[in-house]
């Protein structure tokens, strides 16, 4: 996957936070900044402490695809004048993410891949059903919008190569 690709990660809430307001182009813009800074955190940590390579591998994967998304975000928001707006969704991202983290921590060995990539499945899905229900319907700048919905299979991809991983733990 290149690293321009758009990916957004979420904590199991993001889904149904996002959802359950209507939110603007700027908070869209803070949900995606947010949602990567998450991902890339916790691919961070689990590049490090991972024990199985496929874990390893998925970890710096995300954490390379997360880090020119935002740089990508940031340019687009810049060019569009928006200023990320922080809301519920992207708060509830950030607690969760932090959470995420401080659990994986206190995991090792096998313990800590099966948790770390779980919680990538959950968190994929999560943001799949919110780029879908909420943050396309939502955006209104036509090139934010075009922007996810270019990128939407991306999404799928990190999904199912999260779902693969996880399924060669489980042998």
């Amino acid at each position: 996957m290149k690293a321009s690709v758009l990916v957004l990660a979420g904590s199991m809430l993001f889904a149904g936070a996002a959802s359950a307001q209507d939110i603007n182009d700027a908070q869209i813009a803070s949900i995606v900044v947010t949602a990567n800074q998450v991902d890339i955190d916790a691919g961070k940590l689990a590049s490090t402490k991972a024990t199985n390579p496929e874990v390893k591998k998925f970890a710096q994967q995300m954490v390379t695809d997360h880090t020119g998304v935002n740089k990508q975000a940031t340019a687009l928001v810049t060019k569009l004048k928006v200023k990320p707006e922080d809301n519920a969704t992207s708060k509830s991202l950030y607690g969760g993410g932090k959470d995420n983290v401080t659990k994986l921590k206190g995991l090792k060995g096998k313990e800590f891949d099966k948790a770390y990539i779980d919680h990538e499945v959950a968190y994929h899905q999560s943001v799949l059903d919110a780029v879908d229900k909420t943050l396309i319907p939502n955006a209104k700048n036509e090139e934010l919008k075009a922007l996810l919905v270019k990128v939407r299979p991306a999404f799928v991809a990190h999904l199912e190569h999260a779902k693969q991983v996880q399924s060669s733990l489980s042998k």
